[in-house]
This record gives C-alpha cells, structure tokens and sequence, in this order.
C-alpha cells in the first residue's frame, strides 16, 4: 500500500511540475519556473522511495499509468482542458486498465 501511495505521490509532483512550467511557459514568470523544478526534485524523491520498493519496470509502468490519470483528473479540474474524441477517452480506459493489470499479484522487488 505504501508503493501505491508513493507513486501517486510521484504523479502528483509531476502534476504540479508541468502546470508550473506551462506557467511559465505562457508568462515567463520566475515563479512558476522555480515551483516547477522544486516539484521535479520532491517527485525525484518520491520516485527514489518507490524503487526502493519495487523493481524499475513495475514502479516505471504504474507511475506512468497513474500520472496520465491523475494529469488528466487534474487538467480537467483545475484548468479546464479537456480530451476532444472518444478515442482519447478509450485511450485513457485502457490506461486505467493497465494499472490494474499491472497491479495483479504481488509487486515485484
């Protein structure tokens, strides 16, 4: 339970890292170029954590599946952006699916 919690810890760092530099990428503000590389050294840490737990395939599929829906959730939530097809919503099923299959049996170390 604690690698799941890390990884979501990981994506969610991620998260905030890539909205801040979209931030600055649009405005050119200092600010938002620092949060986003203090967020890329917290999930560096949270990732670091995570392979200490699991071997690098399995920590590396689950935090890609799981970044992709919380990026999404998030984007979808806070700014307002939005997937334009139904093959981008089946996209993200799959994805879902992924995790889930990834999460069959025991997490390998």
């Amino acid at each position: 339970m604690i690698f799941i919690l890390l990884i979501a810890l990981v994506s969610l760092s991620e998260y905030i890292g890539d909205s801040n530099f979209k931030l600055y990428a649009r405005s050119g503000q200092l600010n938002h170029l620092g949060m986003g590389l203090v967020a890329y050294a917290v999930m560096i840490s949270f990732l670091i954590k995570a392979l200490s737990r699991s071997n690098l395939i399995y920590a590396n599929g689950m935090w890609d599946g799981v970044s992709a829906v919380i990026t999404t959730v998030l984007a979808f939530l806070l700014l307002g952006e939005r997937l334009t097809s139904i093959q981008q919503w089946i996209g993200l099923a799959m994805i879902i699916g992924g995790i889930f299959a990834l999460h069959t049996g025991k997490i390998p170390k």
